[in-house]
C-alpha cells in the first residue's frame, strides 16, 4: 500500500469497527482498555496492510477482534491466578489454631490462671453464649476455628464472627485490665 491516506483519516472512517467488536464480544469496557487495544490493533493493521492480500476493512475487523480476544484471555488468566493466590492466602491466614484478624493480640493470658474462676465468670457474664463457646474452646482448650465449627455444627465464618465480637467486648471492658499487673 502506498499509504495515500494518513492513519488519522483511516481511523476516523473506521473507528466504529472498534466499538462494533467491543459490542459483538459483549465486553464491558468502563476504563476504555479494550478501546485502546482496538485502536492499537488498527494501527498495527494499518502499518502491516498488504493490498494484494484482501480489503483493508476485513483486515481491520480481523486484527481488532483477535487482539481483543487475546486481551480477554490474558485478563481471564490473570484473574484465575489472583483468585488462586487469594484463596491460598485465606487458607493460610484462617486455617489452624490461630487468628490474625488483628495485628496485635487483643486477648493476653499473661498472669491469668485458668483456675481463676472469678475472672472467667466475669468474662462469661459479658459475652453471649456463642462468644463464650469461642473463648472456652479456643482460648482455654486451644482448639482451631475449624474444630470449634465442627464441634458446634456451624460454619468457620460463624466462629470467626463470635471471635471478633468477643474480642471487641473484652477489649472494651475492664475485665482483663484489672487482672493484668
Amino acid at each position: 500500500m502506498d499509504k495515500k491516506f494518513t492513519f488519522e483519516e483511516i481511523f476516523k472512517q473506521n473507528e466504529n469497527r472498534i466499538h462494533y467488536q467491543i459490542h459483538k464480544l459483549q465486553i464491558r469496557d468502563p476504563h476504555n482498555e479494550f478501546y485502546v487495544e482496538g485502536l492499537y490493533a488498527m494501527w498495527l493493521a494499518y502499518k502491516k496492510y498488504q493490498p494484494d492480500k484482501g480489503p483493508l476493512a476485513t483486515y481491520f475487523n480481523f486484527a481488532i477482534r483477535n487482539r481483543m480476544i487475546d486481551m480477554i484471555r490474558s485478563k481471564s488468566r490473570e484473574q484465575k491466578i489472583t483468585e488462586a493466590y487469594i484463596q491460598k492466602e485465606s487458607i493460610d491466614k484462617y486455617d489452624g489454631n490461630h487468628s490474625t484478624t488483628s495485628p496485635a493480640p487483643i486477648l493476653s493470658l499473661k498472669g491469668i490462671e485458668v483456675a481463676d474462676t472469678e475472672l472467667w465468670d466475669e468474662v462469661r457474664r459479658i459475652l453471649t453464649p456463642n462468644q463464650w463457646k469461642w473463648v472456652y474452646h479456643y482460648v482455654l482448650h486451644g482448639l482451631s476455628l475449624k474444630e470449634i465449627a465442627e464441634r458446634e455444627g456451624v460454619s468457620v465464618d460463624a466462629v470467626k464472627s463470635w471471635s471478633r465480637e468477643a474480642r471487641k467486648k473484652l477489649q472494651a471492658s475492664d475485665v482483663l485490665k484489672s487482672f493484668e499487673k
